[in-house]
């Protein structure tokens, strides 16, 4: 009787979850829409999470969805991998913005360790990466709406917001984990290789045998839409390789979007506006809501000065280099105005997505207290709210974007 009655209730807790995830992701939108976009559509789905989570009203069960988490986790880094030009990564800039970075890593790194100097040191490693990354998936939007993304502020934003997003997620797979530095390189080289092969299969195919793209493209719509099948599961391989190796899911998500990038080129309009349908519409907006379920709002609120602590170090650990680089280090494309020196900086230091990742698997791997991980979800999710905002506030007022 009692398997009986678990079997006859888990579904329907599941159906009732995502019922109310739903209805949030629905509401989403609308709200910050209504708040003339200042609060932006990723701070509205976590504050959804926390209050249908079990820390208030617990109408919503994050183990029964924690599947849809994970792919929309896997969507995220995916459209984020596909969206990154790698040419952002190359020439002098993106060498100064991949030096500023390791810089900012260090600097974030010697500041956890004169606060928590006798947390272990994978522990500190931990919160040093969640707080040096860049959201560039939530600050694209945001680029484009202001008219900045073929400006020289948004260049910068893309070249530093890139390296801020991939950094952390190597770092991650190097460091946030029980191996020896000298091992993990080796595994993220393995990793790589099977990429690679992953790749060419596929690519070859294209090449060699005629008429296939055709074909394929042929079966992109209607009830067949056999290229999003073939990008799902891309998607699910890397991720399944990625854990295989004992690496993140998050490496795999990223290299599946690079490779999708790579097959069919950065601009197709049917791929992307279905991928944008599924990651955006569905599973992206599910991981948000899922994430705000797991921040512990007495946490927060019990510790308020850890939550200011942590939003000005990152504003220190990731801006202030970022600033400082701008400013003081020559790579051809400096920006010559102080107000958009400082606009970069503050769209450099908002991070949410990576710093989600990190605390998940800092919890699940026992190197971060649930308080902790909550309050720093939650610095990322003001950094989300404030950053931006005042970036487009002093932007207004220096007159670099519409208003």
């Amino acid at each position: 009787m009692l398997l009986l009655a678990e079997a006859t209730t888990a579904p329907d807790t599941a159906i009732i979850s995502l019922f109310w995830v739903t209805l949030a992701v629905a509401l989403s939108p609308i709200l910050a829409k209504a708040l003339r976009g200042y609060v932006p559509d990723v701070v509205v789905l976590l504050v959804f999470g926390m209050v249908l989570g079990p820390f208030l009203l617990d109408w919503a069960d994050p183990d029964a969805l924690e599947l849809l988490g994970q792919l929309g986790l896997g969507m995220l880094f995916l459209l984020a991998g596909y969206e990154l030009d790698p040419k952002l990564l190359g020439g002098r800039s993106g060498r100064v913005a991949r030096l500023t970075w390791v810089a900012s890593l260090a600097l974030a790194l010697g500041i956890v360790t004169l606060i928590a100097s006798t947390a272990d040191f994978t522990a500190r490693i931990a919160v040093a990466i969640a707080v040096t990354s860049t959201a560039l998936g939530t600050l694209l939007p945001i680029i484009k709406q202001l008219g900045l993304l073929d400006k020289p502020l948004g260049r910068a934003v893309m070249a530093n917001g890139a390296v801020g997003e991939l950094g952390p997620i190597l770092a991650m797979s190097l460091l946030l984990t029980s191996r020896s530095v000298g091992a993990a390189l080796v595994v993220v080289a393995l990793f790589v290789v099977a990429a690679v092969l992953i790749w060419l299969v596929p690519q070859r195919m294209l090449t060699n045998i005629p008429g296939l793209g055709r074909a394929l493209a042929g079966m992109g719509g209607g009830t067949t839409q056999l290229p999003v099948r073939i990008v799902l599961l891309l998607l699910l391989a890397l991720m399944a390789v990625a854990a295989e190796f004992g690496l993140d899911v998050v490496l795999g998500a990223f290299a599946a979007g690079a490779i999708l990038r790579r097959l069919i080129g950065p601009e197709h309009p049917q791929m992307g506006g279905s991928l944008d349908v599924i990651g955006y519409g569905v599973f992206i907006p599910i991981f948000f809501v899922t994430s705000g379920m797991g921040i512990d709002v007495d946490a927060v609120i019990g510790h308020p000065l850890m939550w200011v602590v942590l939003v000005v170090g990152i504003a220190v650990a990731r801006g202030l280099p970022v600033w400082l680089s701008e400013r003081f280090v020559s790579h051809g494309a400096n920006l010559s105005a102080e107000p958009e020196r400082v606009q970069l900086a503050l769209y450099a230091a908002t991070g949410l997505p990576i710093i989600v990742a990190v605390t998940q698997f800092a919890t699940e791997a026992g190197l971060m207290s649930n308080d902790l991980a909550s309050t720093l979800v939650a610095a990322g999710a003001t950094t989300v709210l404030l950053f931006p905002m005042i970036a487009r506030l002093i932007g207004s007022r220096a007159g670099t974007v519409r208003a």
